[in-house]
């Protein structure tokens, strides 16, 4: 089965991709999803393998930063466990957990940061679902075709 495409969403205030890039071999543990719509693609569809766009949100210059790869499929999301935590659930049990994770790495640093704005001017991406309005999920799919031509925006090849 050929690699899927993904995007997913952090505060760089919280977990930066460059937090990301200078974790031990550049991985970690993508924790903290909290809407059903989003675990489920992390649950049910992201593969070991896959690739996944890193887009800055909640920030003054929102937009697609670097690259990553699922390195571990989903499994329990040990936040939601840990009293206190933000991520915290006490409505999840370890013997059926709410929340899932998956493990991330680093695989690039974009030369140039593919923003949002940009992004919602380019007719090649037209149709992607972070650029539909009233799109706010934290994990979503991209299209093969939408990945390369961000990918190209990020690597200046504006062909």
């Amino acid at each position: 089965m050929s690699p899927q495409y993904w995007l997913v969403k952090t505060e760089p205030e919280v977990f930066s991709f460059d937090d990301l890039w200078r974790a031990p071999k550049r991985t970690t543990a993508w924790d903290g999803v909290r809407n059903y719509q989003a675990r489920n693609y992390l649950r049910d569809q992201m593969r070991k393998g896959d690739q996944v766009l890193v887009y800055h949100s909640s920030c003054e210059e929102t937009g697609v930063v670097g690259l990553a790869r699922v390195v571990r499929e989903a499994y329990a999301d040990p936040t939601q466990f840990q009293a206190g935590h933000v991520h915290a659930d006490p409505a999840s049990s370890p013997a059926d957990p709410r929340w899932v994770c998956v493990d991330l790495q680093a695989t690039r640093k974009l030369p140039r940061l593919v923003s949002l704005g940009s992004m919602k001017t380019d007719p090649g991406l037209d149709g992607m679902l972070l650029l539909q309005k009233g799109s706010r999920l934290s994990v979503q799919p991209v299209s093969e075709a939408h990945w390369q031509r961000v990918l190209d925006l990020g690597l200046d090849n504006r062909s």
